[in-house]
């Protein structure tokens, strides 16, 4: 089976801002996915998310697998949100008239049901923390990339740079 990632919407805005702080990691966990034929994978929801500042052509698309959200990631996501609510103490009366299921949640679900994605990779800390929230409850299929910590660290790559 072909592993691949699951990139969400902070990894881009990082990866096109020459600006940001984690500008190099991003590349450099972009060109290590591309050098090791890892799927580069990104969900039509962290594509949504980005075009809210930015504009869908800047996004390197041909480099990527676009991920429709569709029927079996729904229904995951509306477990994964059940679990996360219960987990943060919700109230029904909080989640009232209906609850807004979180994108997080939505983009777990792609990733969880998708069986070639290993990980999910992010560099925000919000996301992670509700990754750890649901794995209080069950055992997710995947595991969270933080790009935080250099692509060589995380893959034990010797880097010769």
């Amino acid at each position: 089976m072909t592993h691949s990632v699951l990139l969400d919407t902070s990894f881009f805005i990082r990866l096109l801002n020459d600006d940001d702080s984690l500008h190099q990691n991003a590349r450099d966990y972009f060109k290590y996915f591309l050098d090791q034929e890892i799927t580069i994978k990104v969900s039509t929801i962290s594509i949504a998310e980005y075009c809210v500042k930015g504009s869908i052509e800047e996004l390197p698309l041909m480099n990527m697998q676009i991920v429709p959200f569709n029927l079996d990631h729904a229904k995951k996501a509306g477990e994964f949100a059940n679990i996360i609510f219960e987990e943060k103490n919700l109230s029904a009366e909080e989640l009232k008239p209906r609850a807004i299921i979180p994108n997080d949640s939505k983009l777990f679900a792609q990733t969880d049901t998708d069986e070639s994605i290993t990980h999910f990779v992010t560099s925000d800390s919000r996301s992670q923390g509700t990754f750890r929230l649901l794995k209080n409850k069950i055992k997710p299929r995947f595991k969270i990339i933080d790009i935080n910590t250099p692509y060589n660290q995380v893959f034990g790559v010797l880097d010769f740079k």
